[in-house]
């Protein structure tokens, strides 16, 4: 996890569930016209959204940014690609890594960071049924010792 993150705009909670999420790269992110505006008041949605490289570069394609309400004519589409910067030899190293199968790029958060929007990218391997019921089992004993925990407290 990058060091210095400001505040989390959007998350991407179900790529937690449905991928092992096995590196990070924070990357910068291209906007236009009102879409920072839209992106500072959280009117932004990363659940169906992926990343993708073409041409040696990498694009975010589905991330939906609403529509700022005072923008009219300089509106943006709210689910156009937008290209994410990136170091070039960490797209080398992604696009090695990528070609094996069962791997993606998956946002995983939106995040402010010095007054620009940043994306934290994830290069993900996909998870099969049984590691999701596995995680979900965890997740439910977790819940179930910290309640009983916090009961316990309170006697």
């Amino acid at each position: 996890m990058p060091k210095g993150i400001g505040k989390t705009v959007a998350q991407n909670k179900k790529a937690y569930h449905d991928y092992f999420i096995e590196e990070t790269f924070e990357t910068g992110i291209v906007l236009q016209g009102t879409e920072i505006k839209s992106i500072r008041a959280g009117k932004v949605n990363l659940k169906e959204s992926y990343a993708r490289i073409r041409d040696g570069e990498v694009f975010l394609y589905g991330m939906h940014v609403s529509p700022y309400e005072q923008g009219n004519r300089y509106n943006h589409d709210p689910l156009r690609e937008r290209k994410l910067l990136m170091h070039r030899r960490e797209i080398s190293k992604l696009i090695g890594e990528t070609k094996e199968i069962g791997y993606a790029l998956v946002p995983l958060k939106i995040y402010l960071k010095n007054g620009y929007a940043k994306v934290l990218l994830g290069l993900a391997k996909g998870k099969k049924k049984y590691d999701k019921r596995e995680d979900l089992k965890k997740k439910e004993a977790k819940r179930d010792i910290e309640r009983a925990f916090r009961e316990r407290q309170k006697m």
